[in-house]
């Protein structure tokens, strides 16, 4: 192993870590910044989130255990993974105090705010939950890519250009609700960037302290984990939140149109 093939391998993970990047920008280009965007947008996102986490996510995680306990005991422990990860964010979902919790229902009549501040709150509170989940997310896949690269340059930039295609509407999904929370594109387009720097700094943590240790137990439990948590974000918050800013059927089209986008995109890297 060459200091080249090393910096090649980090490049390769900050290229597909910083397209989230993208994907805040090309949200930007819509002139509507109305509901109805919001309501597809925030469609979009969970369409993305839901379709990835059971088709990719989830489906790496089993082969990972069961390569590490076999296929039984691997499926069984991928599933209990997955529901650790829903009852790990359901409880920080539940200590939240009711009052800051974008996941309660409100009356928008409360006395301490007006409808615009309750909206604002709750989707500078949502996008950060997206942003976290999405870190998590990326933070393993940063490992993976990284790996990848090292043992085979040719299969780290396949891996790396199919997840900077799935990083972009990731980046959609953090941007749109912390614009619209803030009215400040410079804040909504940093969180997004921020998000995708899991991945490079997960390789620089794998390499330097975790390269010893990880294995495809630990591997699948996190990624089962993420895809967990990033199914209860899109049920629990995103959905609702798409359906009350539009109609319901926009955040149909906008859920189903985030899954096609994410299919398409498995597709091209077969």
């Amino acid at each position: 192993m060459t200091t080249e093939h090393i910096w090649w391998a980090l490049g390769l993970t900050l290229f597909a870590g910083l397209a989230t990047g993208i994907g805040s920008a090309l949200a930007f280009l819509a002139k509507t910044t109305n509901r109805k965007f919001l309501s597809v947008a925030l469609g979009f996102s969970a369409g993305v989130m839901i379709y990835v986490s059971f088709v990719e996510i989830f489906v790496k995680a089993k082969d990972a255990m069961s390569n590490a306990l076999g296929a039984t005991p691997g499926y069984w422990m991928t599933v209990t993974a997955f529901f650790a990860g829903i009852f790990f964010i359901g409880i920080i979902d539940r200590i939240i105090p009711s009052y800051e919790n974008p996941h309660e229902i409100r009356d928008l009549s409360h006395p301490r705010l007006q409808e615009k501040e309750i909206d604002s709150l709750r989707l500078m509170r949502m996008g950060t939950f997206v942003a976290l989940a999405i870190a998590i997310h990326n933070f393993p896949e940063g490992l993976a890519t990284f790996m990848a690269a090292l043992t085979d340059p040719k299969l780290g930039v396949a891996i790396a250009v199919a997840i900077a295609i799935h990083n972009i509407p990731e980046g959609i999904s953090v941007s749109v609700p912390i614009y619209y929370a803030t009215k400040s594109k410079k804040k909504a387009f940093w969180y997004s960037f921020a998000s995708g720097l899991a991945e490079p700094v997960g390789a620089l943590i794998g390499y330097f302290v975790l390269i010893k240790y990880v294995n495809q137990l630990m591997f699948g439990f996190i990624f089962a984990m993420v895809a967990g948590i990033m199914v209860y974000i899109s049920l629990d918050e995103l959905l609702p939140a798409a359906k009350e800013y539009g109609e319901h059927h926009l955040a149909i089209y906008g859920l189903i149109s985030g899954m096609a986008i994410m299919a398409l995109s498995l597709l091209l890297f077969i």
